[in-house]
C-alpha cells in the first residue's frame, strides 16, 4: 500500500488536494440522473447558464451549470420559474471546493404529466371529503376585519381594497403579503392563512392574485397548501383570477371569485343598497301598519253602529221581560212541586198511622209487660202472681197475673 492510499490519521493527514481529488473521483462516479425541479435562479454568464434548482415538495436546492455548447441545443424559453426535468451529472470543482450539477438535457414538464399528477391529486383530495358541500361554511352578511393574502403592492390587492371600500367604507383589512409565484409561494402563502385564520378579528379571508399561465397557478394546487386552506375555520374565499384554470385552491375554498374585484363584491355588501334595502322594507312596513290600523277603525266604525252599541238600554229591557217570565215559572215550578210533596207526605202518614201501635190499643187491645220489660207473648210466661203492666190506648195499669182460664172456642 503506498502513502496516497494510506488512510489519514491524525499524524499523516492527507493534503487538501489529495482529498478533494478523491471526492471529485467519489462524485463522478455517480453518474447522470433525471431530476425534476423548479428553476429559482437562472443567471448567464459568457454564454453559459448558473442556476438553481429547488424541488417541488421538499426544502432542497441544488446548483446547475449548462455550458454554452449544451444552452445552444436546448428550448430558448427556459425560464426562471419553469417546472423542468433536467439530465444532470454531478461535478466537484477541486478548485473552489464546491458541488454542482453539469446539465446535458433540460426540458419543460410536459402539460400532460403536470395534469395526470394534477388530477391524481384531486382525487385524492375529493376521496378524503375536502371538497363536499357540506363542509363549505357560510361568508359573514357584514364582515368587519377582511384578512387579504396577496403580492405587496399588487393589482389584486389594489382591486381588493379599492373595491370593497368603495362599497363599505368602514371595513377593516388585515393584510398578509406573500409570493404568488415562484419558490417561496406555497411557504408564505400557506403562513399567511395560519396567521390570518389564528386572529380572532379576521371574519373572512381573501386569497388574491391576478391570474396567470397554467405553470403559475400550480402553486395553488400544491398539496401542503390546499390542506391548510381546508383546515381553516375562518370562511376563505379564493380570487386567484382566472377563469379556464381550476387550481385546487378554488376547490377547498367556502367561495370561488373569479377575480379579486368579484371577490371584494361577494365578500362585502353595497352600502347604499343595503340602505336602498332598508328604505324600502321600512316603506313596506310603515304601508302594513297603516293598513292594519285602517282595518281595524272600520271595523270599531261598524261596531259601534250596531243596535247594541248605539241603544244599548233595549238590552236591559229585553232582559228585564224575559227575567219576569222566568221568575214567575220558576214560582210556578216550585208551588207545583210543593203541592205534589204534600199530597205525597199525607199519603205516607196515613200509611204510617195505619201501622202505628197505637191504632191497635185505640181499637181496645192492651200490651202487657213483664218486670224485665219484654211483652208477655204467651200465658206459660207469667205464672201465677206474676206483676204485669197492662198498657192501654190512654194510659197503664199494674196487674198482677191469676190463673189462666180455659181456652175459649166450640166442644163439638
Amino acid at each position: 500500500m503506498t502513502i496516497v492510499d494510506a488512510p489519514p490519521t491524525v499524524d499523516a493527514p492527507w493534503p487538501v488536494a489529495l482529498f478533494s481529488a478523491k471526492v471529485k473521483g467519489w462524485i463522478e462516479r455517480l453518474g447522470t440522473a433525471w431530476v425534476e425541479g423548479e428553476i429559482t435562479q437562472w443567471g448567464v454568464s459568457g454564454g453559459n447558464v448558473y442556476g438553481k434548482l429547488k424541488d417541488l415538495q421538499a426544502d432542497a436546492t441544488i446548483s446547475f451549470t449548462i455550458w454554452s455548447s449544451v444552452k445552444a441545443k436546448l428550448p430558448d424559453d427556459l425560464k426562471q420559474g419553469d417546472r423542468v426535468v433536467a439530465l444532470v451529472k454531478p461535478t466537484y470543482w477541486v478548485k473552489g471546493g464546491s458541488l454542482s450539477m453539469q446539465v446535458f438535457e433540460m426540458r419543460h414538464v410536459g402539460l400532460g404529466d403536470l395534469l395526470e399528477r394534477l388530477e391524481r391529486l384531486r382525487q385524492q383530495l375529493a376521496a378524503e371529503g375536502l371538497f363536499a358541500p357540506e363542509r363549505k361554511k357560510a361568508l359573514p352578511f357584514l364582515p368587519h376585519c377582511i384578512g387579504l393574502i396577496t403580492g405587496r403592492d399588487s393589482d389584486a390587492e389594489k382591486d381588493v381594497l379599492r373595491n370593497a371600500q368603495l362599497r363599505w367604507p368602514a371595513v377593516e383589512f388585515r393584510i398578509s403579503y406573500a409570493a404568488v409565484q415562484g419558490d417561496r409561494a406555497v411557504a408564505e402563502v400557506t403562513a399567511g392563512i395560519r396567521a390570518l385564520d389564528a386572529d380572532p378579528d379576521v371574519d373572512v379571508i381573501i386569497i388574491a392574485r391576478g391570474g396567470g399561465d397554467f405553470q403559475n397557478l400550480l402553486v395553488f394546487s400544491d398539496e401542503s397548501l390546499v390542506r391548510a386552506a381546508a383546515a381553516c375555520v375562518t370562511p376563505l374565499v379564493s380570487a386567484i383570477g382566472h377563469e379556464a384554470d381550476r387550481p385546487l385552491l378554488d376547490e377547498v375554498a367556502d367561495l370561488r371569485a373569479s377575480t379579486p374585484t368579484d371577490a371584494a363584491k361577494r365578500v362585502v355588501p353595497d352600502v347604499a343598497e343595503e340602505l336602498n334595502r332598508v328604505q324600502q322594507a321600512r316603506a313596506r312596513i310603515g304601508g302594513r301598519v297603516t293598513n292594519l290600523i285602517s282595518m281595524e277603525i272600520d271595523r270599531l266604525e261598524q261596531l259601534r253602529t250596531r243596535p247594541a252599541l248605539a241603544t244599548p238600554a233595549w238590552i236591559i229591557d229585553t232582559r228585564a221581560d224575559d227575567l219576569t217570565r222566568y221568575v214567575a215559572r220558576g214560582t210556578e215550578l216550585v208551588e207545583r212541586m210543593l203541592e205534589k210533596a204534600g199530597t205525597r207526605v199525607a199519603e205516607l202518614a196515613g200509611h204510617l198511622r195505619a201501622l202505628s201501635p197505637q191504632r191497635t190499643l185505640d181499637r181496645g187491645y192492651a200490651i202487657a209487660q213483664l218486670p224485665s220489660g219484654f211483652a208477655l207473648r204467651s200465658a206459660v210466661d207469667a205464672p201465677v202472681g206474676t206483676p204485669l203492666l197492662l198498657t192501654l190506648a190512654d194510659g197503664r195499669l199494674a196487674a198482677t197475673a191469676g190463673e189462666r182460664a180455659a181456652p175459649t172456642g166450640d166442644a163439638g
